[in-house]
C-alpha cells in the first residue's frame, strides 16, 4: 500500500483485485489523497481483476473523455453446464446440465463455437449491468423482479482464442479460459452466457481479469490488495 500513499493529481494505472468495487478504488483514491474530484474509465465488476484507470484532480477528471471508448483485452475462465441470473459465478443458478449430456463436450466443439463470435455481432446486455433504462439502471430493476426488454448494442470481438480446456471427470466439472480482444461497450460475461446457449448446457464466468485499455497495460499498474482497501476505507 505504501506506494500508493502519495497521490498527486493525474492519470493512475490501477490492478484492482476481486472484491472491491470500481467505486470502492475511486473511494480508496479519495481517503488517501484528501482530494475529491477522482473518477474512474470503464467499470469493472467486483467480481473481476484488472486493469483501472484512475483520474485524480479537476484537470484530468475534465480529460475522461480520452480514455472512454477504447478497446479491451481480456483474460477469462468460465464454467460450462451452469447459468446464473448474473452470468457469473457470484449469481443465483437458474440452469443446470446433467454431467452425462456434459461430458460429451470436447475442447474441438468448443474451439468450433467461439469461431462465430469473432467479428462484429448483436450483444445483448446482461440484467444485471448498470445500463440504464428510463433513468434506472438495469440492475437495479432486476433486484426488484421487474420483467424488461433487455437492449442489444453492436460490438466486435477482435480477437477470441481457446487458452485452456479442462475435463474434470472426478469433480463431474469442465472449465476453459480465453483470451479476448473486444472493443468498448463489451460485457465478457454476457458472450461466455451466449457460449454456453450454442453449446446447449449454460456456462457461467468465474474469473475474469482485464488486461489492457487501448494501449494501457496492466502491467505498469499499481497492485493493490483487497485488504488495503478494508484497512483505509474502515478508518
Amino acid at each position: 500500500m505504501s506506494n500508493v500513499l502519495d497521490i498527486k493529481p493525474g492519470v493512475y494505472l490501477v490492478d484492482k483485485p476481486s472484491g472491491p468495487s470500481s467505486h470502492d478504488v475511486v473511494n480508496y483514491f479519495r481517503k488517501i489523497s484528501g482530494i475529491k474530484r477522482i473518477g474512474h474509465c470503464g467499470t469493472l465488476d467486483p467480481l473481476a481483476s484488472g486493469l483501472l484507470i484512475i483520474l485524480v484532480g479537476r484537470e484530468y477528471t475534465r480529460e475522461q473523455s480520452l480514455y472512454l471508448k477504447k478497446d479491451k483485452e481480456y483474460l477469462v475462465t468460465a464454467r460450462l453446464g451452469i447459468e446464473t441470473d448474473t452470468y457469473d459465478q457470484t449469481g443465483k443458478i437458474v440452469n443446470q446440465t446433467d454431467w452425462q449430456q456434459l461430458k460429451d463436450i470436447k475442447k474441438a466443439d468448443l474451439g468450433k463455437i467461439i469461431k462465430q463470435f469473432k467479428g462484429e455481432i448483436q450483444q445483448t446486455v446482461p440484467i444485471f449491468s448498470a445500463v440504464k433504462i428510463k433513468g434506472q439502471k438495469l440492475y437495479q430493476k432486476a433486484r426488484k423482479g421487474e420483467t424488461i426488454e433487455l437492449p442489444s448494442r453492436l460490438i466486435e470481438i477482435k480477437k477470441i482464442a481457446l487458452k485452456k480446456f479442462k475435463k474434470d471427470v472426478k469433480n463431474e466439472e469442465i472449465s476453459f479460459e480465453l483470451l479476448v480482444a473486444c472493443s468498448s461497450g463489451t460485457y465478457i460475461r454476457s458472450l461466455i452466457q451466449d457460449i454456453g446457449k450454442k453449446l446447449e448446457c449454460g456456462a457461467n464466468v468465474s474469473i475474469l481479469r482485464r488486461l489492457k485499455i487501448g494501449k494501457f497495460h496492466v502491467k505498469r499498474g499499481i497492485k493493490l490488495q483487497a485488504e488495503d482497501f478494508k484497512m483505509v476505507l474502515d478508518n
